[in-house]
């Protein structure tokens, strides 16, 4: 996520965390598909741009070793102190200290929406990187008919086609598991999506990574 937008995001911290840092926020259905994913992660969960934590301290909650990591410095202090017994790191996912290989799942949601379309990949074979292989990654983002930018309520965002970041995933080394969709309704209708991908078991396409 470039620098500007986490400005952008540190300015209007307290708007954020005050309208959706809680999993009361949250749609019923988002909460039953990290929920369940999060149950079948075999090994430690990455939440990268965990945000005010809120998700991180409910996979906490449900038995799962899980840390999140986010570059906003407002984000990563209010964590801090509504989930004390839950880890946070200050820092960026596109480049992360975990060795090759350690990371037995990966939650973005919508982590990366605000990336330029260019730049997905990157965070994704840096995802790739540090997953076990087998290793379970589930992205949030927006949906839509074509990649295109759009005016979100902190910083240009970006829609992509389900087809599309699947082929981005593909290309990362991993293999697409499910896809799914919903319609939100508040502040106004916006179609969402979620990807369920497994890192690749062999990635000829990466000798370098475990």
């Amino acid at each position: 996520m470039p620098s500007i937008v986490g400005d952008a995001y540190s300015a209007r911290a307290a708007e954020y965390v005050d309208k959706l840092g809680s999993i009361a926020a949250m749609h019923s259905s988002d909460v039953a598909l990290i929920t369940s994913w999060a149950a079948h992660v075999d090994g430690p969960i990455l939440d990268a741009g965990c945000g005010p934590g809120h998700w991180t301290a409910w996979l906490s909650d449900h038995g799962n070793d899980v840390r999140g990591i986010d570059q906003v410095p407002e984000f990563v202090k209010y964590a801090r102190e509504s989930y004390p017994g839950v880890s946070f790191t200050l820092g960026r996912f596109d480049t992360l200290p975990d060795a090759s290989g350690t990371v037995g799942g990966i939650l973005a949601w919508y982590s990366l929406i605000h990336h330029e379309p260019s730049a997905v990949r990157a965070s994704l074979d840096e995802f790739a990187r540090i997953l076990r292989p087998g290793g379970a990654l589930l992205m949030g983002f927006f949906i839509g008919p074509v990649i295109e930018p759009f005016d979100h309520t902190v910083a240009t965002a970006y829609r992509w086609p389900s087809d599309a970041l699947s082929g981005e995933l593909r290309a990362a080394g991993f293999e697409v598991i499910e896809t799914h969709t919903r319609t939100g309704q508040n502040p106004k209708p916006r179609p969402h999506g979620a990807i369920i991908a497994q890192r690749a078991q062999l990635d000829s396409g990466h000798p370098d990574r475990p």
